[in-house]
């Protein structure tokens, strides 16, 4: 049995808070997603949060859409969405099997593996049908792992976004292999 079980789930009261929050408490944080064949897990390493009240990036700004409506209810639904019209957004092996059609990795691989949402969608073969889910359930979760203190974690300005690029909410563990960008 996988040894990230033996922690307990989020539950819906962490997803509830604030978004800068929320996004900071992540870090640190184990994702899974079982299916009845495999478990795949891995630590959030990088979080950026998006808040649709003032944030021009945010996929919310623009108010409540059929793509977007995951997000106008209570926390803790997985939101999931194709971008760049070229992927979805959100055990090494199977990961690398899913993203490089091969087992066997090399180190370059292995740190390329899941640096960004579209490369862990990839690796974890999360897409649209995931989209809503409950992070409560038994399909995709995350657990719950102790928080990071401050000095663990970068504060930096979001990547990939042209509108709101002022905010400085990205977060990532500091001196982490596996962060997309530094």
């Amino acid at each position: 049995m996988n040894s990230t079980l033996n922690y307990k789930k989020l539950d819906k009261e962490f997803y509830s808070g604030k978004v800068l929050a929320v996004a900071k408490k992540l870090l640190g944080k184990i994702l899974v997603k079982k299916t009845n064949e495999k478990i795949l897990s891995g630590k959030i390493v990088e979080v950026e949060a998006y808040d649709g009240e003032i944030d021009k990036a945010a996929h919310t700004y623009i108010g409540k859409t059929k793509r977007n409506e995951i997000m106008f209810g209570e926390g803790g639904y997985f939101y999931v969405y194709f971008t760049y019209g070229a992927h979805f957004c959100c055990n090494i092996t199977e990961m690398a099997m899913n993203r490089y059609g091969k087992s066997l990795i090399n180190k370059n691989e292995k740190f390329n593996l899941t640096s960004g949402p579209g490369k862990v969608c990839q690796a974890m073969g999360i897409n649209k049908k995931h989209y809503g889910l409950d992070l409560t359930g038994d399909k995709i979760f995350l657990l719950d792992l102790p928080d990071l203190k401050k000095k663990e974690i970068v504060i930096a300005e979001r990547i990939g976004i042209k509108k709101s690029v002022e905010f400085p909410w990205r977060f990532y563990i500091r001196n982490n292999p596996f962060v997309s960008k530094k």
